[in-house]
């Protein structure tokens, strides 16, 4: 299919939602906004409110990355208060179609069109050409997703909510934390950690193992004082934080055979930057026993481009039914 212009895409994550134009086929993305949630009442309100702003009329098709699990008409997010109705967005915005997805899974279909700029290179060997990829990523939530091929060579994105998988602990120490966790959470998943609402946790569990009192933080400020050093707290959460990924990261690459590699997404790790610890994540990415040589060979990305689940969400539009 190469039909349905011109297309209002979003993605639409626990704390803003992004949204682009495409004009036609050959077009790229236009007018792309980033908006908080907060900033409007419903999923629906944002959407109109901008193509209002940005003198557009008429969509013909729609392609929304959601940050939740996507089964039925009703779609309500796992980290902010909205909920709506496909049907009910359909006919408000008077589309032709409206195809709504997990977040990651647009994520995923973006990774075969990224270019070597909107990525950085964390490790390991070369990608082996056509074989299954892993995508986790640390945001408002935890993202996972990935892709695997079919004997024609054609990814197909996985949807799943495997961000709340059970937390594992690699050693005493992470086994202590955990145990702080579980005296707060039911349920100590890798998104309790993994995550902004996580970094505080992290730092929050930290101070209690410490036996000092935490500060109410959020979680850029427990980001900012690691990478300034001003916070020893701060510091170790992050550094929680770095093994949690690493560990988790390599779980996911055995559990897919990931031999495309490894695609980290989300707010977190870009935001660290240059003070992500590359050598430290790769200590607890490749600490799988007998495995170690593989994921050794496994090459991991950071992705730094801010807007590519847009363009999976356009990509999905003309693959998926």
């Amino acid at each position: 299919m190469n039909q349905g212009y011109p297309r209002l895409l979003g993605d639409i994550g626990g704390t803003n939602v992004r949204w682009a134009w495409q004009e036609a086929a050959q077009s790229g993305l236009d007018n792309i906004s980033v908006q908080p949630c907060s900033a409007s009442a419903s999923l629906q309100d944002s959407a109109q409110q901008y193509l209002a702003t940005h003198g557009k009329q008429g969509p013909r098709w729609a392609g929304l990355g959601v940050a939740t699990s996507v089964t039925g008409d009703d779609v309500r997010f796992t980290n902010n208060s909205w909920q709506f109705s496909i049907a009910g967005f359909q006919k408000a915005l008077s589309l032709e179609r409206c195809l709504v997805i997990n977040d990651f899974t647009a994520l995923a279909l973006s990774l075969p069109v990224l270019k070597p700029s909107d990525v950085r290179a964390v490790g390991g060997g070369s990608a082996a050409s056509g074989s299954t990829v892993a995508l986790l990523g640390p945001g408002t939530g935890l993202g996972v997703s990935g892709l695997v091929p079919d004997a024609e060579g054609r990814f197909t994105a996985l949807a799943g909510e495997g961000g709340h998988v059970t937390l594992s602990a690699s050693d005493d120490a992470q086994a202590n934390l955990i145990q702080i966790l579980r005296n707060k959470f039911q349920h100590v998943s890798a998104e309790r950690v993994l995550s902004g609402a996580g970094l505080v946790n992290l730092y929050q569990a930290v101070c209690t193992m410490q036996g000092c009192a935490s500060r109410d933080l959020q979680p850029a400020e427990v980001t900012d004082a690691a990478v300034a050093g001003a916070d020893a707290q701060c510091v170790l959460a992050v550094r929680y934080f770095t093994q949690f990924l690493g560990n988790v990261a390599g779980n996911l690459a055995l559990t897919l055979g990931s031999r495309g590699g490894v695609y980290i997404g989300g707010g977190i790790v870009p935001r660290l930057g240059a003070n992500f610890d590359d050598t430290l994540f790769r200590e607890c990415f490749e600490d799988k026993g007998r495995y170690r040589n593989m994921l050794a060979e496994t090459p991991v990305w950071v992705i730094t481009a801010s807007t590519p689940a847009l363009t999976g969400a356009s990509h999905a539009l003309d693959t998926l039914p």
